[in-house]
Formats: C-alpha cells, sequence, structure tokens
C-alpha cells in the first residue's frame, strides 16, 4: 500500500512533511522527509528521520517544532529590506523553479485571475483592460478589496512573491467611476507657459558678472540668473563691452504642469490599490488620420521630450539622477509608469493603426526615438512594444531595437512588456503559430506578456521552449530578474497590500461631506483645460472680436451634440476602452452647465442639438455657442480617412453660425477638415479633448482667463495634404504648427494679424534663417551675410518707428560644422495708446502680450529707452 503524506511544516524553499501512521497502535512510526528545492531547480527527498518508534506523540510534535525552528533559522536575504536590491534579486531568482519563473512573466486580465490561478501559476502581473472594472460604478473601495484578494494568492505561494497590478490610465485616472479625467495628451501637448518672464542681467567689460536688476515686474515674473551667466560670459568675450540682456520667455510648453497632472494621476490610482499604469504614451503623431493620435503630445519629437516630464510626476523624481536606466519610484502614493509604444506607432503609413512605419533608422532614432531616451534618463520603470512594424519587421519581434538598441545602448534596466496579446500579433493571421510567436517575442527581449487570457498556453509553450533549449535559461533570468527589480524598487514586498486610508483621495470622492484633495484634482484639471484650447479664430475682422464673451446677454443659444454630452467631451479611453456617450457613466461637468453656472443669472439659455436655420433667425440670440466635432473611439476604431466633422455637425455650423455670430468649439482628438465653414464662423476654439472639468472651456470663453494653447501639432487644410508636418516641403497649413492667438481678460491680442488699438501691448516679431556656423571667428561674417537677407525687416522696424519704440536683439546657436537659426526679435512697446497697425507678416511670427501695469509698463519703457541708447 502506498504510504499518504501530510505536510506538516512549509518554510522558504523546504516542506516537512509525515507519513499518516496508524491510528490503532499505541505506538506510532512517523517517517519523516523534507522535500527541498535546490539552486538547480530539482526538487529531492532528503529523509530526516525514518521509522522512528516508541515515542509518544507529544514528542513527535516537539521535534517537529524542533526541526521547524532549526529550518526557520535560515537568512532569507530577499525578504530583508535592508539589502541591496540587487542582492535580494539574485537571492529570489536562485530559489525559484522555471515555472514560478515563468508564471512571473505573465500578465491576466482581472476577468480570469483568482486566488488559485496566483498562487498556483505564480503570476507576475493582473491588469485591467478598458472597461474591465469590478462592478459597474465600482467605488475606490471596491477596487481595494479586488486587488488586495488577487494580492493575498499570490503572498499564499510558496515563494510570496507580490503580483503587480496594472491599468490604462491614460489622461487620469480614467478607468474609475467619479475620478478626475484630465484632457487627453493633444490637449496638454498645446499647454503653454503664459508668464511674463523677464530678466535684467548687468555685465561688466572685465568678465565679471554683476547683481541681478530686479525691476518692480508683476507676482509672476521670473528670474534666473545662474542660467544666464554661461551665455553673458560669452557674449562679454564676444562683444566686449558692457551691456544689458534682456532675456524673454515667452509661450514655452508647460512640463511642471504635466508633473502636477501625473502626481494626482499617481495618488487617485494608488487610491484605488493599484502600483502601475500604462502611461505615458510618447508616440509622435505623424498623421492625424491614425486613430491614436489624440494619445500623442505633439507631431513635433521636441514637445514630447518634454511631456516626459509627467513620469516624475507619476513615480517622483529620482535624487540619485546619476543611475540612468535605472527604474525610481519614491514611495506608496506614486506608481511604477509605462513609456509607449517603442517605437515608430505615431509614423505608420496612412496612419494606420498597427500599420507599417517606412522610415531609415535616421529619422526613426532623429524622430521616434529621442522621448524614450529621456524616459529612460527619468527613471521608467516600464516600456511597452507596439503592435506596429518597422519597416515590415513587427516590433514585438525586434531583437535589434528592444534588446540591442533600448537595454543594450540606452541601458534600459526596467521591463519590457507586450501590449494586450501582442505576441499573438507577430504572425498573420494572429495566433497562427503560438509557439513561434512566443519564441520570437521572448528572445526578442520582451520580459513580461500581456496574454490575458491565454496563459496555460503561454506557460506550456515556454516551458517546453526552455526545456528544449530553444530559449536558455539566462533569458528567462534577464526577464524575471528585471520584473524583480521593479517590485524591490517599489516596496512591493514590504507593503503589497492597498491602504484603505487613500480611498478618499479620487476624484469627487468627500471626506466628511466635504471636497478635499479630489477638489483639487478638479481645479487642476480644470487649470489644464483652459491652458490646452487653442483659439484658432477671433472675429471676421481685426477690428471685430467675438471673444471673450459677455456674461450678461438675453438670450444665448447653445448647440451641437457635443454641449451637453460628457462622454464626447472626455472621449475614448474613458470608463470604458471606446468611450461612451451622456452623462450618466461618471461624473464632471459638461460645457452647457459649465456656460449655465457662469452667465448672468438674467441670461436666457436655450440648448438645441441641431436647430433649425429658421427658429435660429428668429431666435433673437446675443450670439451662439456651437459646440461639434467627433465622437468617442480608440485605437483602429478610430482610424479615419476623411476626418471630417461628425454629422450632424456640419449642419449645425451651417444653420447657426449663418444666421448670428457663432463661437464653434470642436472637440476632437485631432485637427478636422474645418476650411469649408471657417468664413461662416465669427471665432473657432480647438478644445481637444478636454475630460470632466467643461468649467475649462467656459473659464476662457468668458474672459475669466486668456487664451494661451499652442498648436502642437498642424491643422491642415485637406486631407490630401496628409501627412504634412512642420518641415515638410509641401508644407502649406490652415493653421501652421505653434498658432494660437490670445485674449486677456479685458481685451483681445493677436498672434497675427495684430490690431492693438486698446491698452499697451509687448509686440514680438520672430524670424529666422539657416546659416552654417563652423568656428568662432566665423560669427560676425555670417551675421553680416545675414543681414542682407532682413530688408523685409528692415523696412518693417522703419514703419514701427513712427509711433513705437523698438530696438532689435540677435541671438545665434553654434554648431560644430550644422546649420543653425539665427534669430531676429524685434520688441516694440507702443509709444501712443491710441495708435494701431495691422501686421499680416507671412514670413515671420509675431506674438503680443498684454502690459498688466503701470509698473511694468515703466520697466518696459526703461529698457527700450537703454536700448535705444545702445544702438545709438
Amino acid at each position: 500500500m502506498a504510504t499518504e503524506w501530510v505536510e506538516v511544516y512549509r518554510v522558504a524553499n523546504a516542506r516537512l512533511l509525515s507519513a499518516v501512521g496508524n491510528k490503532r497502535r499505541r505506538k506510532l512510526e512517523y517517517p519523516i522527509l523534507c522535500i527541498t528545492v535546490f539552486p538547480d531547480q530539482t526538487m529531492r527527498r532528503v529523509p530526516l528521520a525514518v521509522t522512528m518508534v516508541r515515542f509518544s506523540v507529544q514528542f513527535m510534535l516537539l521535534l517537529w517544532s524542533c526541526i521547524a525552528m532549526a529550518m526557520a533559522d535560515e537568512y532569507v536575504k530577499y525578504k530583508d529590506p535592508k539589502l541591496p536590491v540587487g542582492v535580494r534579486v539574485e537571492d529570489l531568482l536562485r530559489r525559484m523553479t522555471l515555472a514560478e519563473k515563468i508564471g512571473q512573466m505573465v500578465q491576466v486580465d482581472r476577468s480570469v485571475a483568482t486566488d488559485e490561478v496566483m498562487r498556483n501559476y505564480s503570476i507576475g502581473s493582473v491588469l485591467s483592460g478598458g472597461g474591465s472594472t469590478p462592478l459597474l460604478h465600482a467605488s475606490a473601495k471596491d477596487w481595494v478589496k479586488m486587488v488586495n484578494e488577487f494580492q493575498k494568492g499570490s503572498l499564499s505561494s510558496r515563494l510570496g512573491i507580490p503580483m503587480i497590478y496594472g491599468i490604462d490610465a491614460v489622461h487620469g485616472h480614467n478607468n474609475v467611476y467619479e475620478a478626475t479625467i484630465f484632457p487627453h495628451n493633444i490637449g496638454l501637448g498645446a499647454t503653454r507657459q503664459s508668464k511674463l518672464d523677464i530678466v535684467l542681467l548687468k555685465v561688466l567689460a572685465n568678465n565679471n558678472v554683476g547683481h541681478l536688476q530686479e525691476g518692480k515686474l508683476s507676482d509672476e515674473a521670473c528670474f534666473s540668473y545662474n542660467k544666464l551667466a554661461a551665455l553673458a560670459k560669452f557674449h562679454i568675450n564676444f562683444f566686449s563691452i558692457c551691456y544689458l540682456i534682456w532675456h524673454f520667455r515667452l509661450c514655452q510648453w508647460d512640463p511642471e504642469l504635466l508633473r502636477r497632472i501625473g502626481d494626482a494621476t499617481a495618488l487617485e490610482v494608488r487610491a484605488t490599490g493599484i502600483p502601475y499604469v500604462f502611461a505615458p504614451c510618447i508616440a509622435v503623431c505623424r498623421d492625424p488620420r491614425w486613430g491614436r493620435c489624440y494619445e500623442s503630445y505633439s507631431e513635433d519629437p521636441k514637445i514630447v521630450r518634454e511631456m516626459t516630464d509627467i513620469i516624475l510626476g507619476l513615480q517622483g523624481e529620482n535624487p540619485n539622477s546619476s543611475l540612468k536606466g535605472v527604474p525610481y519610484v519614491a514611495g506608496r502614493n506614486k506608481v511604477a509608469a509605462c513609456a509607449k509604444h517603442f517605437v515608430g506607432d505615431g509614423g505608420t503609413t496612412n496612419g494606420l493603426n498597427e500599420n507599417n512605419t517606412v522610415i531609415d533608422m535616421h529619422g526613426l532614432l532623429s524622430i521616434h526615438m529621442p522621448a524614450y531616451s529621456d524616459s529612460i534618463s527619468k527613471g521608467v520603470s516600464t516600456i511597452m512594444v507596439s503592435y506596429s512594424s518597422w519597416n515590415g519587421e513587427k516590433m514585438h519581434a525586434n531583437g535589434n531595437l528592444i534588446t540591442r538598441f533600448l537595454k543594450d545602448s540606452l541601458k534600459f534596466k526596467g521591463f519590457v512588456i507586450s501590449d494586450w496579446e501582442g505576441i499573438d500579433r507577430i504572425t498573420t493571421p494572429p495566433h497562427s503559430n503560438y509557439t513561434y510567436s512566443v519564441q520570437a517575442a521572448i528572445l526578442a527581449g520582451i520580459d513580461m506578456v500581456m496574454v490575458p487570457y491565454n496563459y496555460t498556453e503561454f506557460i506550456d509553450d515556454l516551458t517546453k521552449l526552455v526545456t528544449h533549449k530553444v530559449i536558455p535559461m539566462d533569458r528567462i533570468d534577464d526577464a524575471v530578474s528585471r520584473i524583480l527589480l521593479v517590485k524591490f524598487i517599489m516596496g512591493m514586498f514590504e507593503n503589497p497590500l492597498a491602504d484603505l486610508s487613500l480611498i478618499d483621495q479620487v476624484g469627487s470622492q468627500s471626506v466628511s461631506g466635504v471636497l478635499v484633495l479630489g477638489q483639487a484634482h478638479r481645479n487642476l484639471a480644470r487649470e489644464a483645460v483652459r491652458k490646452s484650447l487653442v483659439l484658432l479664430k477671433n472675429g471676421k475682422s481685426p477690428d471685430d472680436p467675438l471673444l471673450p464673451l459677455p456674461k450678461k446677454a438675453p438670450r444665448i443659444l447653445v448647440a451641437g451634440s457635443s454641449a451637453d454630452n460628457l462622454g464626447y467631451q472626455c472621449g475614448g479611453w474613458t470608463i470604458t476602452w471606446q468611450g461612451f456617450s451622456g452623462n450618466n457613466y461618471t461624473t464632471g461637468t459638461t460645457i452647457l452647465n459649465a456656460i449655465a453656472s457662469t452667465v448672468d443669472k438674467s441670461s436666457e439659455i436655450i440648448h438645441l442639438e441641431n436647430p433649425d436655420i429658421d427658429y435660429v433667425k428668429s431666435g433673437k440670440f446675443s450670439y451662439a455657442i456651437v459646440v461639434v466635432g467627433e465622437y468617442p473611439y480608440a485605437e483602429t476604431a478610430g482610424d479615419s480617412p476623411t476626418l471630417t466633422i461628425a454629422d450632424p455637425g456640419p449642419t449645425v455650423i451651417s444653420n447657426v453660425c449663418g444666421a448670428v455670430k457663432c463661437v464653434v468649439v470642436i472637440i476632437s482628438g485631432r485637427p478636422l477638415v474645418i476650411e469649408p465653414y471657417i468664413s461662416s464662423i465669427d471665432a473657432l476654439v480647438a478644445a481637444w479633448l478636454p475630460g470632466t472639468e467643461g468649467q475649462g472651456v467656459t473659464d476662457v470663453l468668458f474672459g475669466d482667463y486668456g487664451f494661451t494653447g499652442k498648436l502642437s501639432r498642424t491643422w491642415f487644410k485637406t486631407v490630401d495634404q496628409l501627412p504634412m508636418n512642420i518641415g515638410d516641403s509641401h508644407y502649406d497649413p490652415l493653421f501652421p504648427f505653434g498658432f494660437g492667438l490670445t485674449t486677456t481678460k479685458s481685451t483681445v491680442t493677436r498672434s497675427i494679424s495684430a490690431s492693438i488699438d486698446q491698452r499697451p501691448s509687448l509686440l514680438i516679431i520672430k524670424g529666422s534663417v539657416g546659416i552654417q556656423n563652423y568656428k568662432l571667428s566665423t560669427i560676425e561674417k555670417s551675421i553680416s551675410l545675414t543681414n542682407q537677407k532682413f530688408q523685409r525687416w528692415n523696412l518693417l522696424r522703419d514703419r514701427l518707428q513712427q509711433d513705437w519704440a523698438t530696438f532689435e536683439f540677435r541671438s545665434t546657436l553654434l554648431g560644430h560644422g550644422k546649420t543653425e537659426l539665427l534669430n531676429t526679435l524685434i520688441w516694440a512697446i507702443p509709444s501712443n495708446k491710441s495708435s494701431g497697425h495691422y501686421f499680416d507678416l507671412g514670413y515671420a511670427t509675431t506674438t503680443t502680450i498684454p502690459i498688466r501695469d503701470d509698473a511694468e509698463l515703466a520697466t518696459l519703457a526703461t529698457l527700450v529707452a537703454m536700448a535705444r541708447r545702445r544702438r545709438r
């Protein structure tokens, strides 16, 4: 008869078992075996005591206890938080079986995860796909309960390795009811800093830099002495004279806003028990026909690089910046971030999702790769691979880019994760040769696979591939080491379970009925909305602006299907994968509700989605606000060859704007065809996908704040021009990259075709030409040659001299045999407040900045006087 064994003790890498004795005998025999896992991943039975007889049960229990205590005395390094992370990873890795290692490489969807699955397969990660939630309208407490249940299953496994739960939090915690939904990335890419930033730096001829001279400026003025010291010394050596540098920083992108959004998002995600987000998307969308273009910050890789600062908000800023490539997560209020989708997903042919990006290595490295380098330097924990191909090779199978470039050249130390069923799509049709797909993906360097359902098939196939030495064990060890590294850095072994004390941090959650931090997050989202809006047109003539709108008006018409639809306002990846329609799936403020709370109580608001033109003509409306655009979509469902406004949007524009003064607000994830309607529109605003805080839109429509947003991507005239990006030879946009009109609380200024007839303003006119610099001594010659190309500038300057105090400032960037830009700025202040000029400069960019008070005006006037004296 076979011996039946019963487990009596388990610790670390050993289990103590005893054979069941004959209960009818007075004296029992208990053979004892220790089942031990050795470093070579084999299990062996080691006899500890054999045929021990004539001992009482009490004595045997005492013996077992002594043996257990002796085994427990073993020092388990990976459980010691005082040890270096590398030591802990190495110790844990050597204790793991092949099955446990492969389990760590698996990420399953929550719908197939159970505590048994987590324990028996040693699953490394669980995720919520788009819309995969524990309950309809699940609260933060519901999420925490679910995550903790999965985690308890993992902790009950032999080695107790915690799992990591991941979710797409791409514009706030967008899967969660009542969470704060921020603008999608395309809107955040349009945000700018509108600060008046003036730095005065006095320079002495003997190369000693003087003290910073601060004028009486507004509270927003920024002084940055150290940053300009080196530049000042360079100019001293070059000109050998005393002079004043006026450093004016205008309309820079706003990565600091991204940091704050990342911080708020991390806190709300952690409040639901989740420590890992699949964000940010750092794709460089080069064709708006792509259905994921709204997930991209810009067509310009420079902007995308700056926006990677959101990683510092999500994860925290690594105090040891020298550890490039090493992941960093600051604590329990932060999350592990995921830069995606590696690489080139925004450059596919015709903007088709999951398609082929045809570009040479130079283009790949200069356009699509820089943001990944920046993300790695900022400590991003994970990187997700793209569905797309590069020159015909599937990215999920591209070992040259994943292993040899990303891991070896860029020194990325975190783990690489596949996209949802990404390895299935290595073959065509998907999943047609799954064993090959597993082999290709793992050998290419993918460390964790988002299965998400057929985890047993993946585990079986990978086990066979390793057993038959198709995939070497060191590739498995590399993958698992990276996964464990991130988990140790995150503190998952010390604090694996979610903290219920954070649940009130989500969106509109309240503490004792009072909104606290959640309200702060919503205020932040509202700020992001108003900074992201881009004013494309304001008035049918420069002298008759429509915005800002008066709050007190007898009758106001609000039209369009997007005016009172929170789902349309938020776009895809909101509550569900493809988004939703209506106002019942989460909480927020629609644009219609925001209008109602902003205008004077005496104003009558009429809301009609598609009003008849005769009704509009007879309605005696003071003005109309038309809110139209796209309906929600995500990924391939959003691919569009036409990029038209969704019906009945064009009809609404025609009916309303043909009968009454109107401002059209476009709710969309990209530029749309608007040229056929623009002549009938009085004012046009690109609002992108603003999220839950509609009052950010009304903040600028009604002048509580000014428009400051600038296009982070080119607005085309027709789709036949696409793809068309800044710098292309066929560049002929409706609105160019960087375009955006501005308004203030009380007056309107313009970026192009400016008419200044209100209070004093500072006018900045900037143009640039390419020059070739080789040595320092050639600068004077370069400037001299360049002056010949600026005859039109001189004519403009002469024209301004009559009524404007002006001076010119030139700066150049030195390169080593490279073509650089020589910028010429004309800064002007009107000397006659009543004067007005119309500038139509096709060869330059103009911007006007309002001067807000007399002290600021006096300071600027002093600067101009000093500059004019220097010119003489």
